[in-house]
């Protein structure tokens, strides 16, 4: 496959194409003086004057994503989610090849030669390719040093061949790339040369060589081979949804949580919790059992280690008649503070009219975490706090006085609970502070 230097490469090949085709039609007798092959922007083309010139330009104007190979090969991802392969990038390079003359049919005489030789050359052949860019009779130190470097574009040896396709450009397409271009138009044919794949420069890693499709029978020395299971839920671990107690929208240290799902029964059973935003993990216990429908397990009040926020839960388990544990899928889980001082309280104002509330919560709070006191329909954010901490102070301006408000405390959008769920029907918790 190609490298970076692909793109020049073709341009190179292209440009030789057209030297070698003219020479060999001796386009130079029928015009009575000598022809130059360019690949340089049409502005800087020298059209009147001493310096002007007979001969083609040949100009890359723009390089598109090729529609065919963009997404043959897509990124390979780890299990962690980091690439290990990278595909190449595919392209299609368009051209427009334009004559210039300094007198009557030069430029018509030179463009008809050189589409002539496009259609005859439709692909360029690796033999071509690398006669162009690495000429062996040549010595290469006689060639300007772009050239040198274009010896190493590996250009021959990538899979696509280089097809060269001419294309229509209607007026109004030639007219806005022309007055982009800021040069004055002369006689001009476009194409577009497809494909160029350029390789990725970094590394990919290699998986490991198979050494066997499955366990291996100590007994008879076979291979247990591919498992077939005529269903559409697929034979493997696998959770669907975790609910907490009473289906609360978050669940709260010491709580049991239900994950359901399928194949979840097993032996050496244990529940990873991660939390993405602090990229911790946690590993919970879970005894064996045959239930392949649901597993349960218990938050551990660690206030330390488990932070509010949303955890990412995946199970691990040996399903029976294996010999290693399999790992499930990853389902989002919320954990949720609570307030531990005792609720209802009165709170006094102080002499400039604003009252302190000082609150206890679990687990505790982080820095940089966004925490908030909801006094009925209002917001108080937290005095600011550079430790871990379950010690809470929230200052509240003109506050409304005499009315008990219920009190919800928010960290990172998560809410303590304030909905007794165990009732029918539902009542909310005498979680109120007055101020007065």
């Amino acid at each position: 496959m190609s490298n970076a230097l692909a793109i020049a490469a073709v341009t190179a090949a292209l440009k030789d194409l057209l030297d070698s085709g003219l020479i060999e039609h001796r386009v130079t007798d029928a015009l009575g003086q000598g022809v130059t092959v360019t690949a340089l922007p049409p502005d800087a083309i020298v059209i009147s004057g001493a310096e002007a010139r007979v001969g083609l330009n040949l100009f890359m104007y723009q390089a598109t994503p090729n529609a065919a190979l963009r997404n043959a090969a897509l990124p390979a991802v780890s299990a962690q989610g980091g690439r290990i392969a990278f595909p190449p990038l595919a392209l299609d390079l368009h051209y427009l090849l334009t004559a210039y003359g300094t007198a009557d049919l030069q430029a018509e005489v030179l463009l008809g030669y050189a589409m002539q030789l496009l259609h005859e050359t439709p692909v360029l052949t690796r033999a071509a390719l690398r006669t162009a860019l690495d000429p062996s009779p040549v010595d290469g130190s006689v060639l300007p040093a772009i050239y040198e470097a274009l010896r190493a574009a590996d250009l021959a040896n990538q899979v696509e061949m280089i097809k060269i396709t001419p294309t229509l450009l209607n007026t109004e397409e030639m007219s806005r790339l022309w007055s982009a271009l800021q040069a004055r138009y002369r006689p001009t044919a476009a194409y577009v040369v497809s494909v160029v794949l350029i390789e990725s420069m970094r590394g990919a890693r290699a998986a490991l060589p198979v050494l066997s499709r499955g366990p291996v029978d100590p007994a008879t020395q076979r291979e247990a081979g591919i498992g077939a299971t005529a269903s559409l839920v697929p034979p493997l671990p696998t959770l669907e949804r975790a609910i907490p107690p009473l289906a609360e929208p978050a669940a709260r240290l010491g709580d049991a949580v239900m994950l359901q799902g399928h194949h979840l029964g097993g032996s050496a059973r244990s529940v990873l919790l991660f939390n993405v935003r602090l990229q911790s993990e946690l590993s919970v216990v879970v005894p064996d059992g045959d239930d392949d429908a649901a597993l349960s397990f218990t938050l551990p009040a660690l206030p330390a280690a488990l932070p509010v926020g949303v955890y990412l839960v995946s199970a691990v388990v040996q399903r029976p008649g294996e010999t290693r544990p399999r790992s499930t899928n990853r389902i989002a889980l919320a954990l949720g503070p609570r307030i531990t001082t005792p609720l209802p309280m009165s709170v006094a104002r102080g002499g400039d009219g604003v009252a302190q509330i000082d609150l206890a919560c679990t687990p505790e709070v982080r820095p940089g975490q966004h925490v908030g006191l909801i006094l009925g329909e209002r917001e108080v954010a937290a005095e600011p706090f550079t430790l871990a901490t379950a010690a809470l102070r929230f200052r509240v301006a003109n506050p409304v006085v005499g009315q008990p408000l219920l009190a919800r405390l928010r960290v990172d959008g998560i809410d303590s609970a304030v909905i007794d769920r165990s009732t029918s029907p539902p009542r909310f918790f005498d979680q109120r502070i007055t101020i007065t």
